[in-house]
């Protein structure tokens, strides 16, 4: 059965509730096309969210992950890297080292957390080119790039949900995201 726009629907995965937000036209390059509006409720619902992603993501694919502190940015990227690398793989918030790669199966995986970053011009001492140009790139505190965050990139912007384990994820992104996120399952 379909749903209409702005109805929402519990998705086949466990605690992920999707509401499918209306699609505009983009007037001009400068406005964000919509996407979709998640309800993450708890971790688990996060770690499948990444995992989700994993599955349709390919080299050069950079993922924007917004949010505060303690809004499950991190969690979503262990989803992310255990689902191509297993579910065994250690998954540390970069936090200190800025970025952590993982040699993954198609590509080398990078888990950059900008957060400590005082100028965009220093992520290049962590050669992001090459991270943008041939590997996938999740990046945590992306404000941090300012002028260089790719503008074909997937955005998450987290926020807090209706209680303390929920967190609404609103995704949207360029190029063929759209077909891309309806091929995770992210719609109803």
């Amino acid at each position: 059965m379909a749903g209409r726009a702005g109805q929402v629907k519990p998705c086949p995965r466990k605690g992920i509730f999707v509401k499918r937000a209306a699609m505009v036209a983009m007037a001009h390059a400068s406005e964000e096309p919509a996407g979709f509006v998640l309800t993450l409720e708890g971790e688990d619902a996060a770690l499948s969210l990444g995992a989700r992603l994993a599955a349709v993501c390919r080299p050069g694919d950079v993922i924007a992950l917004w949010g505060g502190l303690g809004m499950g940015k991190t969690v979503i990227a262990r989803g992310f890297v255990r689902a191509l690398l297993g579910p065994d793989e250690e998954v540390p918030s970069p936090t200190f080292t800025l970025v952590q790669p993982y040699d993954g199966p198609d590509a080398t995986l990078y888990h950059f957390d900008l957060y400590r970053l005082n100028d965009p011009e220093e992520a290049f001492e962590l050669d992001i080119e090459d991270a943008f140009a041939d590997g996938i790139s999740l990046i945590e505190w992306p404000e941090r790039l300012g002028p260089y965050l790719p503008a074909g990139r997937l955005d998450l912007r987290l926020s807090p949900g209706g209680n303390e384990t929920q967190r609404r994820v609103s995704l949207s992104g360029g190029g063929d995201w759209t077909e891309r996120l309806k091929r995770a399952e992210l719609h109803d």
